[in-house]
């Protein structure tokens, strides 16, 4: 007891105790599931390798040494004369076809849009087919069942109707950089005479709307092929003489050419999807309206 009376102050003190000390062990085992994970990712992406790129990877981790010699010219991606430079570059050309393939889609909108517009006076939109091909972007001017909504039978001078249509066409044409090729063709009914043939037909269609086309501002520098090609195409073959085989075909090709190597795998790794390429091939892009 302190002095004077007072009250003694006992003062406790706690120690609490501490943890122990975790160690390492937890970095073990999260280099443990990321080292799971890259493998899981790494089995994904060579499922969705094309079959020669499979046997390639399979043969490598078989015998590497021979592999390794087998191929040292650079034929495969595991080789040491591969580069990952040309990777790249087939990678971004795929890439840049992929955007290409966009622009002409959105063209095809428009174009199928302005000519329901325009539609009406012996023009239905079924008489122009726009489709997008594995060769680029192909707009057509079918002729209807009697033969002359662009051109009387036998003529080489395009209607009015076609002016109009050809020059809504341009228009939109020449917001894009790619070339043009433009195709004359006819069905196979014989022309009727001996010094002028139906290539001599197709020919003059195909110029005669080579020329709308550069008087509605279509430099003729991208025009880069005329084509006359006859019968020698015919859109329908089982039907020769139908008048819709007699049109004219304008393609815009692609101005990008990926490298054959594993196009389509490229493609499904940038953009996460397969795309049916014959499927698309053969959907026409145009309705099917009654003439207004």
């Amino acid at each position: 007891m302190a002095k004077g009376g007072g009250k003694t102050i006992i003062i406790k003190k706690i120690k609490k105790g501490g943890h122990g000390h975790h160690g390492g062990s937890w970095k073990v085992a999260y280099a443990d599931f990321v080292t799971a994970m890259m493998a899981f990712f790494m089995v994904m992406w060579i499922l969705g390798m094309d079959e020669n790129t499979k046997k390639a990877i399979e043969g490598y981790f078989s015998n590497p040494i021979g592999f390794k010699k087998g191929y040292s010219s650079g034929s495969s991606p595991l080789a040491s004369g591969s580069s990952p430079a040309s990777v790249q570059r087939e990678a971004m050309q795929v890439a840049l076809r992929s955007l290409e393939e966009r622009r002409f889609e959105e063209i095809k909108r428009v174009l199928t849009g302005k000519m329901d517009s325009i539609a009406g006076d012996g023009l239905m939109t079924s008489n122009i087919e726009i489709t997008i091909t594995n060769a680029g972007l192909r707009i057509e001017m079918l002729e209807n069942s009697r033969g002359n909504t662009f051109f009387e039978v036998g003529s080489a001078t395009m209607k009015d109707i076609g002016a109009t249509a050809l020059g809504v066409i341009a228009g939109q044409l020449n917001e894009m950089d790619n070339p043009m090729v433009i195709e004359g063709h006819t069905d196979a009914r014989p022309y009727g005479r001996v010094d002028y043939t139906n290539w001599e037909l197709s020919g003059d269609r195909a110029n005669a709307a080579r020329r709308i086309l550069e008087r509605s501002g279509i430099p003729p520098a991208r025009i880069v092929e005329v084509n006359g090609l006859a019968d020698r195409q015919l859109k329908y073959p089982g039907d020769p003489q139908n008048p819709s085989n007699r049109r004219i075909s304008i393609l815009l090709p692609y101005t990008t050419v990926p490298e054959p190597r594993s196009v389509e795998a490229l493609r499904n790794q940038i953009e996460g999807a397969t795309r049916d390429s014959a499927a698309r091939d053969t959907v026409p892009a145009t309705a099917t309206a009654p003439p207004r």
